[in-house]
């Protein structure tokens, strides 16, 4: 038995077309709400490993379903840092 998620089934598209860097220790999510967040435990290439803030459970998801918690950051703030 295959298991199907509701992307699959309703054809959802989850991927960004906006780049951000994403790297460990960065908060994520990877659909339109807001919840669950997963921290990023290690990017390679396209793929990140994730872990559930709330259940700790891990998984690894491409990089383009990944959005930051705290949406992209503009290069004016990352100067000012």
């Amino acid at each position: 038995m295959v298991r199907s998620s509701y992307s699959d089934v309703f054809s959802i598209v989850h991927e960004r077309e906006c780049d951000e860097h994403i790297e460990a220790g960065d908060l994520v999510r990877t659909g339109p709400n807001m919840f669950p967040h997963y921290q990023v435990i290690a990017v390679c290439g396209d793929k990140v490993w994730v872990r559930d803030v709330q259940y700790g459970s891990d998984g690894v998801i491409n990089m383009n379903l990944c959005r930051k918690i705290n949406g992209p950051v503009e290069v004016k703030e990352l100067r000012s840092a």
